[in-house]
């Protein structure tokens, strides 16, 4: 059995980025705080940890004062609300938000402020979906199928559709769709008016969309593919359901302890792969065990 590490999974850059900026931050000396896990995989999390990073909550942001130390705004994003009370008790904050999500924020802004209705497709408790809608002070109907559109939207307005960066782009090109028959005005972002420079697809990351393709190849070519990912990672149930609907025998963990035997008999070749929050090196990590346990390593 050759095992194989998805050369193409990893972090996002917008992920790589926080990091480094976490990593610098602790390099300085000060204690650096971070409000919420810096990213959805519990293992990046540990290893930044074991660096000094500390996770707080917004109710613990006044112990960043009593404790002189610096918090660091994932690359989630957070709603004006969080700069405003960081300003009142003179905390100081270290502003890690992904340019993408950042400038999903500023047109939600901007299209708020002209008196559109916002309609956002997301999960309404996500953190990068507190933070916009932070934005627009909580004026947007977020939606996750059609058939909840079609209940909460109102026809009468002027719309603009927008999507959490992590979703499944099919399912927003099926839910614009469904708009644009029942609304006189409708504007979708697209690609140039979200993240222009950033090339990313609508207001959909282009390195969670951009994969899709590879990963239906990458789990075409194995006959069985473990899919590593936090259970609370957006992006990586979007992604694992892009390849388990190729490859039947895709099995998602967070852990190695999940890993079961049954999954691997027969197989001769095993794909590892994962979010664009998991870290490489936990991927390699979960072949090698796999090698060690149930085959050998490939390449």
């Amino acid at each position: 059995m050759q095992v194989q590490v998805d050369p193409h999974a990893g972090f996002c850059w917008g992920v790589v980025r926080t990091i480094q900026i976490a990593e610098a931050s602790l390099q300085q000396g000060l204690p650096v705080y971070v409000l919420g896990h810096i990213i959805h995989n519990p293992r990046e999390v540990e290893r930044l940890e074991r660096l000094g990073l500390h996770t707080i909550t917004h109710e613990q942001l006044p112990q960043a004062v009593q404790d002189g130390a610096r918090v660091l705004i994932r690359a989630h994003g957070e709603p004006p609300s969080t700069y405003q009370k960081a300003w009142e008790l003179g905390v100081e904050l270290i502003d890690a938000t992904c340019p993408i999500v950042a400038k999903l924020q500023e047109r939600v802004r901007k299209f708020y402020l002209q008196g559109y209705q916002i309609v956002i497709f997301g999960k309404a408790e996500h953190p990068e979906m507190i933070g916009v809608r932070g934005v627009c002070e909580d004026q947007c109907v977020i939606v996750r199928t059609v058939e909840e559109a079609l209940r909460r939207v109102d026809f009468s307005r002027p719309t603009v559709l927008f999507s959490q960066t992590t979703m499944d782009k099919k399912a927003f090109a099926e839910l614009a769709s469904a708009l644009r028959q029942r609304l006189q005005e409708l504007v979708v972002e697209d690609p140039e008016r979200i993240v222009g420079e950033f090339h990313a697809k609508d207001t959909i990351c282009g390195q969670v969309a951009g994969r899709e393709q590879h990963l239906r190849e990458f789990a075409a070519t194995h006959d069985v593919v473990v899919f590593v990912a936090g259970r609370a990672s957006s992006n990586g149930r979007v992604l694992y359901e892009v390849c388990r609907s190729v490859n039947p025998r895709t099995y998602f963990i967070e852990s190695v302890d999940e890993l079961e035997p049954c999954w691997f008999a027969d197989a001769e070749r095993v794909g590892v792969t994962g979010a664009t929050s998991t870290p490489q090196w936990y991927m390699q990590e979960v072949a090698r065990l796999i090698a060690h346990r149930f085959g050998r390593a490939g390449t």
